[in-house]
């Protein structure tokens, strides 16, 4: 099978971990016969400092022309620490998300078990946890309409969303349900926001479509609470885009480290597969970057081309990696840590 892969290595640490899960991806390929092209395009900061634009044209062609797209991170502290700054990285995310329909977020959270002592809650309450955080990409506070007052002492950011959508993202939600526990928790504030009584109305009305699954409602300052007290009652939960944002960092937590969570971004043109972490400039270079979020981002990347027992050779790699301590320095045990470059090598070795 011949595979097209726009790569995205963006800023910070993007580069070096991108580079491991190309080197995963090379593996899989010589290990299955495939060949695969890789095309690089610009993004986020780096984009800006070459041609002043975090998501050129060039990049979106590439993307569209691509069959999936592996992102690295994006993140720049001279952009965060001005806040007059008219252009910044992340506007490049956003238009990526927005020109390439990336309506959904799909974020798997498992614990593994030789690092349940990284995690700051207790064995008994993480041991066994495995749910998904489906949230909504492309509508809500973040793309509804803005601004300041002329006087600059009032802001407003507008929350809006369409029947449409939140039908599109839920039938979303109830297949990924399917395939799992069949359990769906739909999070809202239904108590407070109209747009949120919109998701639940619309909830309900599909839930005769599903009969096999069983659905549940969670106000979103239940569901913090919840995540952390009994994770494991969780199977599939969905939401718009500024609670799925939260939820699915506290989420992160519960694994012990940002380094070991993939997700997918879901489009209607093509995928994005990234880490969950940002950019991490304070490591950038420096050769200590965790890759295996990114790997385990290319193990989803396979699974969405159908190349099931690719995916699976990847994540057992990981699963190797993670039990005989072939890990960098934040989730090491004995004192033995690896240089990112060198988890990269022993994963694609052990794919091979």
């Amino acid at each position: 099978m011949k595979l097209n892969i726009a790569v995205l290595p963006g800023d910070g640490i993007g580069p070096e971990i991108v580079d491991q899960a190309q080197k995963v991806i090379d593996a899989v390929a010589v290990k299955f016969g495939h060949e695969v092209k890789y095309t690089n395009a610009l993004v986020g900061a780096t984009a800006i400092d070459k041609v002043g634009n975090p998501y050129p044209d060039e990049t979106h062609d590439i993307c569209m022309d691509s069959d999936a797209v592996l992102f690295g991170a994006i993140g720049d502290p001279k952009y965060d620490n001005d806040p007059k700054a008219k252009v910044r990285p992340e506007q490049g995310l956003l238009a990526m998300r927005k020109k390439l329909g990336l309506y959904a977020n799909i974020r798997p959270v498992s614990t593994f078990p030789s690092l349940l002592d990284k995690s700051p809650l207790r064995l008994d309450i993480v041991e066994g946890a495995d749910f998904v955080v489906v949230r909504e990409l492309t509508g809500g506070i973040y793309f509804g309409e803005k601004g300041r007052s002329e006087d600059l002492t009032k802001a407003f950011d507008t929350c809006t969303y369409t029947t449409e959508e939140i039908e599109r993202i839920l039938k979303l939600a109830f297949s990924y349900a399917g395939k799992r526990d069949k359990r769906l928790t739909v999070i809202d504030k239904a108590n407070v926001l109209a747009t949120s009584r919109l998701w639940r109305e619309t909830a309900q009305g599909m839930e005769a479509d599903y009969k096999d699954i069983e659905v549940d409602y969670m106000f979103v300052d239940n569901a913090a609470m919840q995540l952390i007290q009994w994770p494991k009652k969780f199977d599939v939960m969905v939401t718009e885009n500024m609670f799925g944002d939260i939820i699915s960092d506290e989420a992160s937590v519960i694994t012990g480290s940002l380094g070991l969570l993939p997700s997918a971004s879901v489009g209607i043109h093509t995928s994005v597969f990234e880490p969950i972490h940002g950019s991490y400039p304070q490591a950038a270079g420096k050769d200590i970057a965790n890759p295996i979020a990114t790997v385990l981002s290319a193990a989803m990347l396979l699974e969405s081309l159908d190349l099931l027992d690719e995916a699976k050779a990847v994540r057992e790699a990981v699963n190797q990696s993670l039990e005989k301590g072939v890990v960098t320095e934040d989730i090491s045990k004995d004192g033995k840590a690896y240089k990112t470059s060198e988890v990269g090598d022993w994963l694609a070795a052990a794919i091979k």
